[in-house]
Order: structure tokens, then C-alpha cells, then sequence
């Protein structure tokens, strides 16, 4: 009972005798609602994947940023940063087709912005991160300079690496000369990205990874998701900046009434790299990863997994588990390190400076080897193993200059000049310094504090003829039972 009793859909005449279509293709750059896949995101909504961003985000190697947290190890600081390069990949995105649609409305027949570029630039948002190693910038800023000294390594060029090797194992279609601009743009902030394809529309590449001046979709989508993670207030609000860009010339401008609001963006990018990114004992666990990958890196090849895209993408945060799995033990210097992180007894936090305004032009990377030559007590004899240095650098994305003198404004929208604005016409409590460097030194060992403090001290006086440091190394209390 119950049973269909009409005729399978192949046997019925009527049917036979219709050719079935082909499956409908669209045009690189154009599709239709249908085609869209909707994902919620928890900053900004729904998200409309197109057809072709499906096909990428679909790839086992798209799919491993989901096992990349965005903040590396800050959530053993900060327990709320778990979130990945997945989630910061589909908000680049989204906002990459946000600021295309209010150029292709407000300017689109004047600047010639059709549905490709479009098209073209949220793919390099939805892409411009799959070249991130574990831990994310730790594995290129700390772990391979260490094992492959004077490396010029950078995520951006794995990126546009592992994007070839992509879409020749998935056989995506798309047009080599779309591809390559793709590649030009998320390289377009790094050291490799010195050429354009495009003889014109250049402002395109400076929307997703802006190399001229800072601004752009990337830094809109990490900064917000950052601060929510951490649980940090974020009052910067980019949506202002998005709706009043203009191109003027081939470059992107904002309404002069903005200065203060790109301010806040560079300002809250410092703050966060100074309370979170840099965070003295996020640093500290940091230093013990590098030192535990180090010891692993012989057996495990992790720096020769960096040099192939069809290979690198194996590797991501569980590296962790292949190091405590692994049978060599060869690796128990390397499983102790990161025992001792889940224990929590970290590389001892014994102090840290700033460096005098004066100096920050000449200034030269502490090392370890500095600490211990500065030694001149003979109760510990200390050794450069035994001592971790931090050099933390903080600015505005400019070193030490200030990144608004390179962006353009203009009045209002019906004007059609443009203009820098410098600070001293704007306010005159905007600081004067755009850059900050810090130095944190660590002990290894507990009982070491005392010493590696001293030396540190030593290395001040030596080198500034005063302590720069805050305030003394904080002496072991005594327990009276």
C-alpha cells in the first residue's frame, strides 16, 4: 500500500523524447542567487558564497584553516580567541564584496568595475590566508628564521603557491589571467608584490592587502573578530570607512571628516598587538613552542614541509599531538617543553623596557647572548640556554612613521581634489611617536629569576647608563607557615 505505480521517470515515452540540458555555467564573475550557498558568520552575518568561491572553499586545503586558530596559542591567555583562519577567510571576503559593491554603485561606470573585478577581489579576501603555517604568524616571524637563518618565508607567497597548486588538483575553472591577478593582490602588501597585471584599476589591489597605506578589508574583519574573542570593547567602526571610499586618480580616498576614525583603526590595531598579540606570558608560551619545534624539527621535517605546496598544507595546529605521539625519543626534550606548557609552568616573566625615544632609530635586537655577557655575579653562572629574549615591535603598520601621511582625503563628494591632512591640523593630542619597541626577558629555569633579572638590569646600565625598566623584578615572597 502506498507504493508510486506510475512509471520511472526513464521509462516514461513522454520523457524520452527530451534531451536533458547541460548544467547551466555562468561566466566567470556572474551568478545568480540560486547558486549561492549562505553562511552564517557570528560578526557579520550572512555570508553569500558564489559558485566559484564554493569550489575553493570545498578543497581539503581551504578546509584546514578551520584547524588554524586566528591567534595561535593567546587562547591559553585569552580563552575566548579560538577562533581560525576559516572564519577570518569568509569574513574578508564578505567585506572584499562590501567595498567592490560600493565602488561598482557610486563609481562603477566612471571607473570601468564590472562584475569580474568584483568577483576577482573576493576571491583574493576569501584566499589571501591559506599560505598560514601552525600557530600562524608564529611559524613565520619565530620558528623558521630560528631553524633557517636569514629566511624571507612569508604566508603571502605560500599563499599564492598553494593557490596554483589548487586549482590544478581540484581542476577549478578559472582563467589564468583572473588567477594571476588574484595571486598579485594577496601578495600585494608583502615583499614579492611588486608587479600589477592591470594597466589600470591599481586600486584594486590595495582593497584586500594594502600596500600604499594600511587600509584595508583585512585589518577590518581581524581587528573586530579579535576584540569579540578576547572579550575587548573595539569602537573603531569600519563600516564608515567602506561606505565613504571614492577613487580619485587610481587611489583610494576618504572624506577628510574620517581622519580621526582611520586614526582609531591604527590605534586599535597597537592596542591590541600590545595587549593581546604581545601579551607577556602569550609571548612566553610562544618562546616555549618555538624552542619545542625546534627540538622536533630534524625528525619531523616541518621547515622542509614549508618549502612545497602540495605538501605544506599538512601541516597545522595538531602538530602539537604528532610531536607528544611520536615514537622517537629523540623528541622527549620536545614533549617535556609542551608538558610543561599544559602544566602551566612557563619560561618565567623577569622583566622588560622600553626603548628611549632617542634610541629606537639605532636600535638592534636583544639577544639572549647580550643578557648573559652582562653577567657579573658569580652565585649562577648563567648560559645562553637558560635565557629567552622577546623583542616586541608595536606601530602603526609604518614603523616609525605615521601611515595617514600617506593616505588622501577630500572634502566632500563634490569636490574633486584631493589632499593629505597632517596631524597638527587635526589635534594636537595625537602622539608624536608612532612606534614602540620592548624588550621582555625570560628565565627557563625558576630559580634562575634572580640572576637573569640582574643581568638585564646590567645590560640597561650598559647600554643607557640608567634602569629603563618600570619597575625592580619583583623578589620570591617568603611563606611564613
Amino acid at each position: 500500500m502506498g507504493e508510486y505505480c506510475g512509471a520511472a521517470p526513464e521509462e516514461d515515452p513522454a520523457m524520452a523524447l527530451v534531451t536533458p540540458l547541460p548544467p547551466t555555467k555562468h561566466p566567470y564573475g556572474c551568478f545568480d542567487r540560486c547558486s549561492t550557498k549562505q553562511v552564517f558568520d557570528n560578526l557579520h552575518g550572512n555570508i553569500s558564497l558564489d559558485p566559484l568561491a564554493r569550489e575553493f572553499v570545498d578543497t581539503e586545503e581551504f578546509q584546514r584553516l578551520r584547524d588554524l586558530k586566528q591567534l595561535g596559542l593567546t587562547y591559553l591567555v585569552y580563552p575566548g580567541a579560538v577562533h581560525t583562519r576559516f572564519e577570518h577567510s569568509l569574513g574578508v571576503y564578505w567585506l572584499a564584496g562590501e567595498a567592490m559593491n560600493n565602488l561598482q554603485m557610486y563609481q562603477g561606470e566612471e571607473l570601468g568595475v564590472d562584475c569580474v573585478d568584483v568577483q576577482t577581489v573576493k576571491l583574493a579576501g576569501l584566499l589571501h590566508d591559506i599560505g598560514h603555517g601552525p600557530f600562524s604568524h608564529l611559524f613565520e616571524h619565530e620558528f623558521l628564521p630560528r631553524v633557517v637563518p636569514g629566511s624571507t618565508w612569508s604566508h603571502e607567497h605560500m599563499s599564492a603557491l598553494l593557490l596554483d597548486s589548487i586549482v590544478d588538483k581540484h581542476n577549478i575553472d578559472i582563467e589564468a589571467d583572473h588567477l594571476k591577478i588574484v595571486k598579485e593582490m594577496i601578495v600585494a602588501s608583502s615583499m614579492f608584490g611588486t608587479t600589477k597585471s592591470a594597466n589600470e584599476k591599481h586600486f584594486l589591489y590595495d582593497i584586500v592587502a594594502n600596500g600604499r597605506n594600511g587600509i584595508d578589508v583585512d585589518k577590518f574583519d581581524y581587528i573586530g573578530r579579535d576584540c569579540r574573542a578576547c572579550g575587548l570593547g573595539c569602537n573603531f567602526q569600519y563600516w564608515r570607512l567602506l561606505q565613504g571610499m571614492r577613487v580619485m586618480g587610481d587611489e583610494i580616498c576618504y572624506p577628510a571628516k574620517d581622519y580621526l576614525s582611520i586614526h582609531k583603526l591604527f590605534t586599535t590595531r597597537a592596542d591590541l598587538h600590545r595587549t593581546v598579540y604581545t601579551h607577556a606570558k602569550v609571548k612566553a608560551v610562544e618562546l616555549m613552542l618555538v624552542d619545542a619545534l625546534v627540538e622536533a624539527n630534524e625528525y619531523l621535517g616541518i621547515a622542509l614541509h614549508a618549502q612545497d605546496p602540495t605538501d605544506f598544507w599538512k601541516l597545522d595546529d595538531t602538530i602539537i599531538k604528532s610531536i607528544e605521539t611520536a615514537p622517537n625519543n629523540e623528541l622527549d626534550k620536545a614533549k617535556g617543553i609542551i608538558q610543561r606548557i599544559r602544566r602551566r609552568e612557563l619560561y618565567k616573566f623577569c622583566n622588560q623596557y622600553s626603548v628611549p625615544k632617542d634610541k629606537l632609530e639605532h636600535f638592534k635586537n636583544i639577544t639572549a647572548q647580550d643578557i648573559v655577557c652582562s653577567q657579573k655575579s658569580s652565585k649562577v653562572l648563567l648560559k645562553e640556554e637558560d635565557v629567552a629574549v622577546s623583542n616586541v615591535k608595536i606601530d602603526l603598520t609604518r614603523g616609525k612613521d605615521n601611515p595617514l601621511e600617506s593616505i588622501k582625503f577630500f572634502k566632500d563628494f563634490g569636490c574633486d581634489e584631493k589632499f593629505p591632512i597632517t596631524d597638527e591640523r587635526v589635534s594636537h593630542l595625537l602622539p608624536a611617536y608612532n612606534q614602540d619597541r620592548i624588550v621582555r626577558v625570560y628565565a627557563k629555569k625558576p630559580e634562575l629569576v634572580e640572576a637573569v633579572s640582574e643581568a638585564f638590569e646590567n645590560l640597561q646600565l650598559r647600554m643607557y647608563g640608567e634602569k629603563t625598566q618600570v619597575h625592580d623584578t619583583p623578589r620570591k615572597r617568603i611563606r611564613f607557615h
